[in-house]
């Protein structure tokens, strides 16, 4: 009969290996510059880009929804094209790096940004702490 000690435990976490370094798959170093970025850098980033286009929307289009959602939107794509970092990520000291592939910075931005806005990409993560948004357009924050 199997036991429950067989099967583990859902409060013991995701299976991971002994020793494994996050970002290590992808040829990222373990620590210091240009190491995969601490998770919490991440959300913090992204609040403090939202609230910078929420108040430039507030000034700018009287606090509209979709001119908040456009306007962030805009911002990432922008700033990550021409300077790899958001300035809300430029503030935690976390950039964003191509890691796979040959395709344009730009068409990274795009995917990346379309993906995060829809939320669920942005929530469900592998083991080098790369959201799913990261992987698909082949990217991954790291520090700077």
């Amino acid at each position: 009969m199997i036991d429950r000690k067989d099967l583990g435990s859902w409060m013991d976490g995701p299976p991971g290996e002994a020793g494994y370094v996050k970002g290590s798959a992808l040829g990222l170093p373990a620590s210091g510059r240009g190491a995969v970025a601490p998770f919490w850098r991440r959300p913090l980033s992204l609040i403090v880009d939202w609230g910078l286009c929420v108040g430039i929307s507030a000034l700018l289009f009287g606090g509209d929804p979709l001119a908040n959602l456009i306007l962030f939107a805009a911002v990432n794509v922008l700033f990550l094209t021409l300077f790899g970092v958001t300035p809300g990520q430029f503030l935690l000291r976390v950039r964003v790096v191509p890691v796979r592939g040959r395709s344009p910075m730009l068409l990274r931005a795009v995917v990346r940004t379309a993906l995060m806005l829809l939320v669920l990409p942005a929530v469900v993560w592998n083991r080098d702490t790369q959201p799913l948004h990261d992987v698909v357009a082949g990217t991954a924050v790291v520090t700077l």
